[in-house]
């Protein structure tokens, strides 16, 4: 058997609520070569869809949309599953700074 990894991404719907929501999943699939492990991914993905009444007793569904990506992973000690690169938006001041870090930043400025 060989290991995979599986990108799964379901739709959220909620009764009364019309923002669309997904979910991405990355999950561990073992199948005999790449085509038994997208079947394997499909099978698991089924399996995880879910309906239920929420607290406020709005339905919630969780609908499969697809198996999106599957790549072969070596597992060993210290393999590498997942890393992503996020590009951000720098901001003047962060709302959590301290304000004794905010007077000393804007001290420094003004040199």
């Amino acid at each position: 058997m060989r290991a995979y990894t599986a990108q799964i991404i379901y739709r959220i719907k909620c009764d009364g609520i019309s923002t669309e929501q997904y979910e991405e999943q990355w999950r561990l699939i073992y199948g005999v070569d790449a085509r038994d492990a997208l079947f394997q991914a499909r099978v698991v993905a089924k399996e995880e869809e879910a309906t239920f009444v929420d607290r406020h007793g709005r339905t919630v569904m969780w609908e499969l949309v697809a198996v999106k990506d599957l790549q072969e992973v070596n597992i060993k000690h210290g393999a590498l599953l997942f890393s992503e690169v996020k590009e951000v938006t720098p901001i003047a001041s962060p709302v959590w700074v301290e304000p004794a870090t905010v007077a000393t930043q804007t001290a420094d400025n003004c040199h």
